[in-house]
């Protein structure tokens, strides 16, 4: 069996730092969280996260000053927090870095997806990913139910891979529509007529995957909501 996933989480928010920590947690992923970057180096030596995620914002050296850090001595990957969500901003944290971006306040079930995305990226988390009887297989690109190959078009399949991703989680169609297309300023009718169809070539080889949570979203299980 290979060894979970190690991330490092540097945020001063404690209630955000320790409501993330638990989020990756429960994703199977080995968590060391700290308030500031003053222990950096000794961490990327003795724990040697996979990931390191950093808020922008920090007291004392900045979350991109310790991007740069985490460069120089870490092959880690790097997703950044902030409220800062400029262009020449998020430029900025790219070429010190990155590999990903999350705008404050963002939703959890986002932040845990990408995550697990660049993770799944570099090989650290397996790619294949189950639901009941569905297998996803991203890198492949093949969908299967109950041993059926899926015909999905491209768009079917990337709203299926982050439901599956996501999976326990309730998403909003704005959620969806930002992960999914991209953006969010179309008619969020957009997801339902997708999903539609999706669910028509998914359910009928097996029961119904992809639940509706009333008033709030869709989550994927394989335990009827």
């Amino acid at each position: 069996m290979p060894t979970p996933a190690r991330v490092l989480l540097i945020d001063d928010d404690e209630t955000i730092r320790l409501s993330v920590a638990r989020s990756l947690r429960a994703e199977g992923l080995v968590v060391l969280d700290a308030p500031d970057g003053d222990t950096l180096q000794r961490d990327l030596v003795r724990f040697v996260p996979d990931l390191v995620v950093l808020d922008w914002m920090l007291p004392g050296a900045s979350g991109i000053q310790l991007a740069g850090r985490v460069r120089t001595t870490s092959d880690a990957a790097i997703v950044m927090l902030t409220a800062r969500d400029e262009v020449d901003d998020r430029l900025r944290g790219f070429a010190e870095g990155a590999d990903d971006y999350v705008v404050k306040p963002f939703a959890m079930a986002e932040l845990v997806a990408r995550v697990t995305a660049v993770l799944r990226r570099r090989g650290r988390i397996p790619s294949v990913v189950e639901v009941g009887d569905l297998v996803l297989d991203p890198d492949a690109a093949v969908v299967r139910r109950a041993g059926v190959t899926l015909d999905l078009t491209a768009t079917e399949f990337r709203l299926l891979a982050f439901l599956a991703e996501s999976r326990g989680r309730t998403l909003s169609k704005t959620q969806i529509l930002t992960q999914v297309w991209g953006y969010d300023s179309v008619d969020p009718n957009l997801v339902e007529v997708h999903l539609s169809a999706l669910r028509r070539k998914m359910e009928a080889h097996g029961p119904r995957l992809v639940h509706t949570v009333r008033g709030l979203g869709y989550r994927m299980s394989a335990v009827a909501a």
